[in-house]
């Protein structure tokens, strides 16, 4: 074959890439917008063409979000385990808060980034966003681009919208832990490996974190597209 498609986690390292390129592999094309698995030094030196989708599904993916929030913040996965329990109490467990008026912080303003803010602007938020690039899109929606320190401690709701970077890799991470406003609720449908998983953890089981929504996870590999309901 002239080219190879690879998803989202599957693994083109130098081994991979040494021995495509000895059965005359020429292209990697990647069905999504994410290239984090992909060496990318690796293919320039065997002289692969790499391509990706750069906006995959970015309306889906926004609204995904936002159901991840709602989801959290309204209590809707307990809510609906206690209908299907025939409980039907209004004790403990259940209270959420207004979006309208709080801070919503968006780390990565690109194109997915950008539609989300669209969506978050209709709940009558307060933007705050980051991204090394400024989106002047976003900036017409009345959002306010502001450092990560500045992000970490204003927002009630941060979203992670970035690509997967040396740069970017735990973008939540223990040190980052105090710097963050106690309670907030973070939602990740970008890359796992943005958050690390144990300063998670301990910043759910402390209460620093109020809540998360993931649609992603950084050792996802091992378990993705299988069913593991009877393992």
């Amino acid at each position: 074959y002239d080219a190879v498609c690879l998803f989202v986690n599957d693994t083109a390292d130098c081994d991979v890439l040494r021995i495509l390129s000895l059965v005359g592999v020429k292209m990697i094309a990647m069905r999504c917008a994410g290239f984090d698995r992909v060496d990318t030094r690796a293919a320039k030196a065997y002289g692969f063409t790499v391509a990706r989708v750069p906006a995959y599904s970015p309306y889906a993916v926004a609204e995904h979000a936002i159901s991840l929030l709602m989801t959290v913040n309204r209590k809707i996965s307990i809510a609906s385990t206690r209908v299907k329990m025939a409980n039907f109490t209004l004790d403990t467990g259940l209270l959420g808060m207004d979006i309208h008026g709080k801070n919503v912080g968006v780390m990565g303003t690109g194109k997915i980034g950008q539609i989300l803010c669209n969506i978050l602007n209709g709940f009558g938020c307060n933007l705050l966003c980051y991204d090394v690039f400024e989106n002047d899109e976003v900036k017409k929606l009345g959002a306010t681009y502001v450092s990560k320190e500045e992000i970490f401690e204003k927002s009630d709701v941060l979203f992670l919208m970035m690509p997967l970077l040396p740069q970017t890799k735990h973008t939540i991470n223990r040190d980052v832990l105090p710097k963050l406003k106690k309670g907030v609720i973070i939602i990740n449908t970008a890359r796992g490996g943005l958050i690390d998983t144990e300063a998670l953890l301990s910043g759910l089981q402390t209460g620093i974190i109020g809540g998360c929504g993931l649609d992603v996870y950084e050792k996802e590999q091992q378990y993705f597209f299988q069913d593991w309901s009877a393992k």
